[in-house]
């Protein structure tokens, strides 16, 4: 079978879209560090669709920070790849064509800096996950003791980080008098731009505080709320897609249909006009920041730890079990949406029923393992935020609890049948640790995480409401197990 390749664009089946422009006259505006599923599925196609109207200067630079693999995937198809849409047994298939170039970062980090000194490059954006920030979660604060920044701090015209990377650019920038670029956050973190030129801010003061005085006084960091669930691509999803298109994609990327970016809008050197592929620009991001990372990450994380305990592989087959989807109901209903404080005209209603429905979607095979990744990143900005809100105004956090007992019970490494698994977290070893001296013991558990500031701050450790409902819930899924906890709270 054919591999995908602008040769045979032409020949793809009716209902195949395919770049409606000239890739070859498509300047590169933009430099994307992180281009993994996620960008692939959201940015990119709304960067494409501005293409498709006639302003073709921000094609994308895309950056792998891990290896080299989705370089080798995509080069023989000259970047092109499918963007597979699926919904129950719809399939509406794609081809992108906004990634112009793609480089591997710990290749030649040198190049990469000098890629993004680029006077045509005005926008420097970022899809790496909580973790990729190298911050303090709890805090928000760079976290000089990572690996990365440590040894970027030592080199720091050899960067491993994003932080690293940007700083020693927009050095470069400064000092050839060339305008900075926009940095563009967007992952899933509250307040996003904020983290980011925090780090960045912090990264650029310890290696020369003029600089750091020139980024906080020149460079714009806007926040942005995105939103598409993309599981990882699977043998299955590759040979369906395969099917669909009737030649061969290296690396096709899955995802649902809906899709939202809200994006605040300060670009001083200009930005696409994403508005005219239904992207949001508003002044503030904030509110539709916490109506997603509470209501959807949030409800995506605890149906996560409690499906991946009882056995449940998707999202999907959590909604499966009516008691899973009443406690979802409950935990937005009653503890997240009071949290909420939303622009007139936004029907929070109707979001909570849309998000229901998504999980549903069986197309969608989203494996709560891969939602459970860097739960220790996660939790602050999904569900602690509304536990501190929720305790100072005296209410009840019931549900809340149970999905931080959840995590706990998730993080210990230890399944219920009693057999070890690999947490992926980036405090994977410090959970451990905890995990193995409390045994099966969920007071101990539950005190010992509780006792990590970096996870919890200071305060949540002796918010006794809130602790001894942990604990409560932690010992019921010591006892029974996630799946008959959560029937006997909330099935019928």
């Amino acid at each position: 079978m054919k591999q995908l390749h602008p040769d045979v664009l032409s020949s793809l089946p009716a209902d195949v879209a395919v770049p409606a422009y000239d890739r070859g006259k498509v300047g590169v505006g933009i430099v994307h560090l992180g281009i993994g599923a996620f960008h692939r599925a959201h940015q990119l196609e709304y960067t494409d669709d501005v293409l498709a109207s006639g302003d073709t200067e921000w094609g994308v630079c895309g950056v792998d920070l891990l290896g080299p693999d989705v370089r080798n995937k995509l080069m023989p198809q000259e970047l092109l790849y499918s963007l597979s849409q699926m919904s129950g047994d719809s399939k509406k298939h794609r081809i992108i064509g906004a990634l112009r170039e793609l480089m591997v970062g710990p290749e030649d980090p040198a190049a990469l800096v000098e890629r993004m000194c680029d006077p045509a490059i005005r926008i420097v954006s970022i899809t790496v996950t909580e973790k990729g920030y190298c911050h303090d979660p709890a805090s928000g604060d760079l976290n000089f003791e990572h690996p990365m920044i440590k040894a970027d701090l030592a080199n720091p015209d050899r960067p491993s980080s994003i932080v690293g990377y940007i700083t020693a650019a927009l050095g470069r920038r400064r000092d050839a008098g060339t305008p900075p670029f926009t940095v563009l956050s967007c992952d899933n973190l509250f307040q996003n731009g904020k983290i980011i030129r925090r780090v960045v801010l912090a990264f650029a003061k310890a290696v020369n505080p003029d600089l750091a005085a020139w980024i906080e006084e020149n460079v714009a960091f806007p926040c942005t709320m995105v939103d598409r669930i993309t599981p990882a691509t699977t043998p299955t999803d590759i040979a369906e897609v395969q099917a669909g298109l009737g030649v061969a994609d290296g690396w096709p990327i899955v995802c649902e249909p809906f899709k939202q970016w809200v994006i605040e809008d300060h670009f001083p050197l200009g930005r696409p006009a994403w508005e005219t592929a239904g992207a949001e620009i508003v002044e503030e991001v904030d509110p539709y920041e916490y109506m997603k990372l509470r209501l959807l990450n949030g409800s995506h994380s605890a149906l996560a730890y409690l499906g991946s305990l009882a056995g449940y592989e998707t999202i999907s087959r959590c909604m499966e079990d009516p008691a899973y989807v009443t406690f979802m109901r409950k935990l937005m209903d009653e503890d997240v949406t009071p949290t909420l404080q939303m622009p007139e005209g936004v029907d929070v209603g109707a979001y909570k029923d849309s998000l229901v429905e998504r999980f549903v979607n069986p197309a969608i095979k989203h494996l709560t393992r891969q939602i459970a990744m860097d739960g220790s990143q996660k939790l602050p900005n999904r569900t602690l935020g509304p536990v501190r809100e929720r305790l100072a105004a005296g209410a009840p956090v019931d549900h809340l609890a149970l999905v931080v007992a959840a995590w706990m019970r998730y993080a210990t490494g230890v399944d219920e049948q009693g057999i070890q698994f690999e947490v992926n977290d980036p405090l994977a070893a410090a959970l451990r640790k905890v995990g193995d001296a409390a045994g099966n013991d969920a007071e101990k558990v539950a005190r010992g995480y509780l006792a990590m500031p970096e996870i919890f701050g200071d305060d949540l450790a002796g918010a006794e409401p809130f602790t001894e409902k942990v604990i409560h819930w932690l010992k019921s899924l010591y006892a029974k197990g996630a799946a008959a906890t959560v029937k006997e709270a909330y099935g019928a």
